[in-house]
Formats: C-alpha cells, sequence, structure tokens
C-alpha cells in the first residue's frame, strides 16, 4: 500500500471517530433535563458532569486524534443517565426504585 492512502484512511478514522464523539457530546447534553430532575440521585449527575468535562478537556488519556476514550466516556454516562433516568422513574420504562402497585383487577365469572 502506497503511503499516502495509509495516511489518507488515518485522517479519515480520526474525523469519522471526531464526529462520533461530537455526536456523543449532543446527546450527552440534551439530557440535561434528565440530570436537572429532583429525583436523579448524586452519582448520576455527578457522571453527566464528569463526563461533559471529560469530552471537552484537552486532557486525555489517548492523544487527541484518538477519540476512543472519549466515546467510551460519553457512551458509558448516556447509558448509565439512562438507566437511572428508567430506574426512577424519571423516563419511561419499568420503576424498579420502589414497589410497584398493581391496580386491582375484578374478576367476572362467565355464567352457564
Amino acid at each position: 500500500m502506497d503511503s499516502s492512502v495509509v495516511v489518507a484512511l488515518l485522517i479519515v478514522a480520526a474525523a469519522a471517530t471526531l464526529v462520533v464523539a461530537i455526536v456523543l457530546v449532543v446527546r450527552l447534553l440534551r439530557m440535561r433535563s434528565l440530570v436537572r430532575s429532583s429525583r436523579m440521585p448524586l452519582p448520576g449527575k455527578f457522571a453527566f458532569w464528569a463526563a461533559v468535562i471529560y469530552g471537552i478537556s484537552p486532557v486525555d488519556v489517548l492523544p487527541d486524534p484518538i477519540y476512543l476514550d472519549d466515546i467510551g466516556i460519553l457512551l458509558g454516562a448516556i447509558t448509565y443517565l439512562g438507566h437511572l433516568a428508567r430506574r426512577h422513574g424519571i423516563i419511561g420504562g419499568k420503576s424498579t426504585a420502589g414497589p410497584v402497585e398493581q391496580p386491582a383487577v375484578k374478576r367476572v365469572e362467565r355464567l352457564p
């Protein structure tokens, strides 16, 4: 393979990971309303702000042309916040934060 092809492929891969990281930052920022909820526990709020700061911070575990660490942190925070929001009844889904009351069902018997 020619070295210019390799360089071009690396540039395309870096651009693609940058686009994915930007999309995930935007998606995480759209979850602010979940984080502002009084029902969101403190660890969820911390995870949100830690992921936002890490995503925009120039200090990274891996150098900036490689955004895989940012993508991992952002995906983890989005998944964790979604889990907490469902668990505490902030968004739809089954709430597991406490006992769920089942509606009373009236049985109707058929006559022969």
